[in-house]
């Protein structure tokens, strides 16, 4: 009966209702906040390198508040939320568990932990929102002669990748504790299992950001501290935190692949035993003849 319940889930996956197409697309949009604030960060951190290095040849002119907001408060703000995100998804990996907002065995949504959900969900929402917002209105995005490579970014494709495996680890984690419960209750009102479709959706959508901007842009946060160590630029604390972050990251994804090849091999061994078994069961029956 498990095959015909999978198989129905399938068919129903296969022609969703407007009100699930609706779920996974809030769904999915809402995971991305966690690779959005590192592109966002990445790209801040190089606008205020720029405007620390102009001040050095010219006057400082008083900026606007939303830039001034864009560059130095709301930073800070993304990086605590990224900080606790990564530490909680770390907690994941080596242990197995998270306490924080941790899902409920029920179909009833727990309030405390939605609340908590709903107030960081927009928090994160606002900073990131409002980040872009002024960076577009600053002319950030505009500089398309910004090369990262400038910076001596020259990242090997395996650390690509394993930072890649990391931040789809932290996205799923935050998928998990702040996003679902939201939803869930928004659009439906009681909890639901995940289901393959959304770990799709999320893998999809987070490897086309990371292959169009996020890949290369990101690394900004990893130099910027040495770069401005070397040319005697004050290192500010979120460059500190930014380069920590990266390499938090990092580690998530090292502990996803020692999990990994740690399951491998208990598999492996645990396939030489059956086939070392077998023989000697099928001799001893053969002595019992």
């Amino acid at each position: 009966m498990d095959w015909k319940k999978k198989t129905k889930e399938l068919f129903n996956h296969v022609s969703p209702t407007p009100k699930e197409v609706f779920y996974l697309l809030t769904h999915t949009l809402l995971t991305l906040l966690i690779p959005l604030s590192f592109l966002l960060l990445a790209n801040l951190s190089g606008a205020q390198y720029y405007l620390q290095t102009l001040t050095l040849y010219h006057s400082p002119q008083p900026f606007s508040f939303l830039l001034t907001f864009a560059l130095n408060i709301n930073p800070c703000i993304l990086y605590i939320l990224l900080s606790i995100i990564s530490i909680a998804t770390l907690i994941q990996g080596l242990t197995g568990k998270i306490t924080l907002l941790n899902e409920p065995s029920s179909t009833t949504i727990i309030q405390p932990g939605l609340y908590t959900a709903w107030v960081i969900l927009c928090i994160f929402h606002f900073c990131v929102g409002l980040g872009i917002e002024g960076s577009i209105a600053a002319g950030i995005y505009d500089y398309e002669s910004n090369d990262y490579s400038s910076f001596g970014v020259q990242r090997s494709l395996l650390s690509r990748m394993i930072f890649l495996l990391g931040l789809h680890e932290t996205t799923q984690a935050w998928s998990r504790m702040i996003v679902r419960p939201v939803v869930n209750d928004t659009v439906f009102g009681v909890e639901r299992k995940e289901r393959w479709v959304e770990k799709v959706a999320i893998a999809a959508t987070l490897g086309t950001l990371w292959w169009w901007k996020l890949k290369e842009e990101v690394e900004t946060l990893v130099v910027m501290a040495e770069v401005k160590k070397e040319q005697l630029i004050d290192v500010g604390i979120c460059d500190f935190v930014g380069w920590w972050l990266y390499y938090l990251i990092v580690t998530i994804g090292m502990v996803r692949v020692v999990k990994g090849l740690v399951w491998i091999f208990m598999i492996s061994l645990c396939r030489r035993r059956a086939t070392r078994i077998s023989p000697l069961e099928s001799s001893d029956n053969d002595d019992k003849v």
